[in-house]
């Protein structure tokens, strides 16, 4: 007989567990302010563009060309220079130190009295009638007017007193020449012989010719003055 072993039993398969499932990860916050970032860029960037365009455009813009000045008017005085008129100036003598009178109250102007002369003016500028150093320099463009009125010259004395105060000046030293009252300095001024802003008169002399071309300016001492126009005559003499 055949004897019939058994065999052995298989052992069970092991019994398989199910994986455990892995716990699904957490979306970081990176990924979704990453991702509004890019979608706020492209809007970023329009935006900053726009606010770009303008200076964009103006750095584009051509540069303006400024226009030179209009040429300014011609003042009184031809020179450059403001201010009294100096030697070798030449000024409009109409309206040219507003209008004055003369001893005797008659009404007058620069312009009017060179129209009337035949060479020119001279004005010997004078702090007060009836003082020492006036009555020296008065005297003296008397004493020497014969000569100073060879070349067609007409002497006046200026100042800022009244026409009362300047015809007793006149009578008094027997002036034949007529004098000139500025109370309101405007003719005194207008030729540099106003001391400041005061009413006050500088110690000078001042000549134009008909042309309004200034022939002396000068301040200084009674017998100065006298000498510089004496000069200008004898240069007057070689011409």
């Amino acid at each position: 007989m055949v004897e019939l072993r058994k065999r052995p039993a298989r052992a069970p398969p092991a019994e398989t567990r199910p994986a455990k499932k892995k716990a699904a990860a957490k979306p970081t916050p990176a990924p979704k302010k990453a991702a509004k970032a890019k979608a706020a860029a492209p809007a970023a960037a329009a935006a900053l563009g726009e606010a770009s365009e303008p200076k964009e455009e103006e750095d584009k813009a051509p540069a303006k060309v400024e226009k030179p000045d209009a040429e300014p008017s011609k003042p009184d005085v031809e020179p450059s220079k403001q201010g009294p008129p100096a030697v070798g100036d030449t000024i409009d003598l109409e309206g040219f130190g507003g209008e004055l009178e003369t001893q005797d109250g008659k009404k007058v102007t620069l312009k009017k009295l060179v129209d009337e002369s035949k060479a020119g003016v001279v004005l010997f500028t004078y702090p007060k009638a009836n003082t020492p150093g006036c009555t020296v320099q008065a005297c003296a463009f008397r004493d020497g007017s014969e000569y100073l009125h060879s070349k067609g010259l007409v002497i006046y004395g200026l100042s800022g007193d009244s026409p009362k105060s300047n015809t007793t000046f006149k009578t008094k030293q027997n002036l034949q020449y007529d004098l000139l009252c500025n109370s309101a300095y405007t003719l005194i001024g207008a030729i540099g012989m106003q001391q400041g802003t005061a009413h006050k008169t500088k110690r000078g002399v001042f000549a134009v010719d008909k042309s309004g071309k200034v022939l002396l300016s000068f301040a200084g001492g009674p017998k100065p003055t006298v000498d510089a126009v004496k000069k200008l005559v004898d240069e007057m003499d070689k011409v």
